[in-house]
């Protein structure tokens, strides 16, 4: 069995982003389902490619696909809590880059929910490894930890 991770703090991410919850996040159990963790994740860094000019949905002609995502949970949130999706990258490779991911309740100090998401960068058409844009992997290296 692994480690449990260590539980990181606000310091450890560079960009916030406030997430409202919605009634149907929450499972049986009354709480939000692991499943909705990883659309914030994928609302957190899609968000800021988009927002930042780096990714056109319908006509970018080189993409991030997902290749490797994990998620360690350390407390339960549900609707009608507001979260913090947390973002920062942690590894950046030639063609690749690994984000960490931190969900946060709104003002919380420690993640409830953190988290790695992996995209590798392709041609859109035939879906071969390209290496990420120059203007992308500035940007990636300004929000890099560690």
């Amino acid at each position: 069995m692994s480690e449990k991770p260590v539980r990181l703090g606000r310091a450890d991410f560079r960009l916030f982003r406030t997430i409202p919850t919605r009634w149907a996040d929450n499972d049986v159990f009354g709480h939000v389902n692991n499943v909705i963790y990883y659309n914030w994740f994928d609302t957190v860094v899609n968000a800021w490619l988009i927002e930042r000019g780096f990714l056109d949905v319908k006509e970018s002609s080189v993409v991030g696909l997902v290749v490797g995502t994990r998620c360690d949970y350390f407390e339960s949130i549900a609707f009608p809590e507001v979260v913090e999706g947390a973002l920062a990258v942690e590894r950046l490779g030639r063609s690749s880059v690994t984000y960490r991911i931190g969900i946060f309740r709104q003002g919380g100090a420690l993640a409830a929910a953190q988290g790695l998401f992996t995209h590798v960068y392709v041609e859109r058409g035939p879906q071969t490894p390209v290496p990420i844009p120059a203007s992308l992997r500035a940007a990636m290296a300004e929000i890099r930890v560690g």
